[in-house]
């Protein structure tokens, strides 16, 4: 499968305007952006056009602007309209599909796994669509609304996977996404969508896939991250800030391809390795993550490297539950002590 040099990223340079906006805001701006400058670029899910504009609103006003054919109200069968997805985009389209919560992405996963994720590796053809999930608990849905399953799809080559968690990489990740020539999975914390809000570059600020960030620099040990739990992980820092601990958080934003370097370059500058996201911990990313610093840094480790995930359960509906289920600023703290203490 073509990697990063198939992408079409502008330089990341300071926009001339901003403005401050939600998280689903931007990603709302990035696809009206992108649908105007090309042509090629169409949206399909359930209920996304009409006065609807989707479960969540992010196409809201969508069709009035761009139409019936470029904004495709599609039945609920996933299996059906991702394939036809994948149908337009060898015809040279570039569809964005929205499949209103990750959860339901199963009902597609033939479609994705077995002929997207492996056409350019067949017969050299790009397949430039993207998939909007929905993904993460935090909202009560219980077991078949709040899932995260990104791992599903990391073991998938051919495929492309990214968790921005903030409104400047939702957009600028969208962006970047939409112009690669590799289907791209683009999961989106729901627990984001309205509760974060940041300023974002106005206009073309496209983030190139595979590079992660440090959203929190650090000396003493580092947390390794992705989507709504950077967040947690970064209020646990400055929790431990006042206990004369330095965490740095490394937000991955893409995983997969998957920032390496940057995660290596941070733990043999810190010595310990803390690795945490929402989804399961059992068979989650975390656990490659986890691997590779054990067999690329560990004669620079001072202590064991740990993660910290949901539990092996279905994610619950009890409030109360849903909390000891996912990680949070004080289960992610409560484990920072543990390794600096080592």
């Amino acid at each position: 499968m073509t990697s990063s040099d198939s992408q079409t990223v502008a330089p990341e340079t300071p926009a001339v305007e901003s403005k401050v906006m939600t998280y689903l805001e931007a990603i709302s701006e990035g696809l009206c952006d992108e649908m105007r400058r090309d042509p090629d670029v169409l949206l399909m899910g359930n209920d996304i056009g009409g006065d609807f504009g989707g479960a969540f609103k992010v196409t809201t006003g969508f069709s009035e602007e761009f139409g019936d054919r470029r904004v495709m109200n599609m039945p609920m069968t996933e299996l059906g309209f991702i394939g036809a997805a994948s149908g337009m985009a060898l015809f040279g389209l570039r569809p964005v599909v929205e499949v209103q919560f990750a959860d339901f992405i199963s009902t597609g996963f033939d479609s994705i796994v077995q002929y997207a994720a492996t056409t350019h590796y067949r017969w050299q053809a790009p397949v430039p669509w993207v998939i909007r999930a929905p993904s993460d608990g935090g909202i009560r849905s219980g077991p078949f609304h709040s899932q995260n399953n990104e791992a599903w799809f990391v073991h998938t080559p051919g495929l492309k996977v990214v968790a921005p968690s903030t409104p400047v990489d939702a957009k600028g990740l969208l962006l970047t996404a939409i112009r690669d020539d590799n289907p791209v999975i683009f999961f989106e914390s729901k627990p984001l969508y309205r509760s974060l809000r940041d300023v974002v570059p106005a206009g073309d600020c496209a983030v190139p896939l595979g590079r992660a960030r440090i959203a929190r620099p650090g000396r003493d040990i580092s947390v390794i991250t992705y989507g709504a739990t950077v967040h947690q992980a970064v209020a646990a820092a400055v929790e431990l800030a006042a206990e004369g601990i330095d965490v740095e958080v490394i937000d991955l934003r893409s995983l997969k391809p998957l920032d390496t370097d940057a995660v290596l370059a941070s733990v043999t500058k810190t010595g310990r390795a803390l690795v945490t996201h929402a989804a399961n911990r059992l068979g989650g990313v975390g656990a490659e993550i986890a691997a590779v610093i054990v067999e690329e840094a560990f004669e620079w480790l001072d202590a064991p490297v740990a993660r910290l995930g949901g539990l092996d359960i279905p994610v619950p509906s009890s409030p109360p539950l849903e909390d000891a289920y996912r990680p949070d600023a004080g289960k992610i703290a409560a484990s920072i002590r543990r390794l600096v203490a080592f």
